[in-house]
């Protein structure tokens, strides 16, 4: 039996909400990706161009996380949870990326969004596994999805 992993990033409360439904529906350990200097909500203010998510954004600049995860080795499944940003996932996601060893790993993104799909954070996270770990499987839910169809999705993955 795989052991399983929920690493979610939520910016407020929409994707830890869906989350934590989704570690209940699959029965996987929970981990949240905290920054370490936390968001403000001017910080993610998007429609000002000199809003923190803009210039990390634009810079491509990593976004320090303030834990890490204890015994990353021991889970098979990861289902990687974060809202898009500019139809991709926040820079902290793929901080995330590179703080561990995907290899062998299955990896299942879950994303929220306002009105952005999730194709292009899918491609653009399947790049920065440099082909350590595969991603099966990549969902955007809304916030008001059911427990019900959380569990079919999780179960979808294995």
């Amino acid at each position: 039996m795989s052991k399983k992993l929920v690493a979610y990033f939520s910016a407020q409360g929409i994707t830890a909400k869906v989350a934590k439904n989704l570690a209940v529906q699959a029965g996987c350990d929970i981990f949240e990706i905290k920054p370490e200097t936390p968001y403000t909500a001017g910080d993610i203010r998007w429609t000002n161009p000199l809003a923190r998510c803009n210039k990390e954004k634009i810079s491509k600049k990593d976004v320090p996380i303030a834990d890490k995860i204890r015994n990353f080795s021991d889970y098979d499944v990861v289902f990687i949870g974060f809202p898009i940003w500019y139809f991709s996932a926040p820079n902290i996601i793929f901080t995330f990326l590179k703080s561990y060893d995907w290899a062998g790993k299955k990896i299942a993104l879950f994303a929220t969004s306002g009105g952005s799909d999730i194709s292009k954070a899918a491609e653009k996270v399947s790049s920065q596994l440099g082909g350590s770990g595969e991603v099966v499987a990549s969902k955007l839910f809304t916030p008001a999805v059911t427990k019900a169809d959380l569990k079919q999705w999780a179960e979808s993955i294995g």
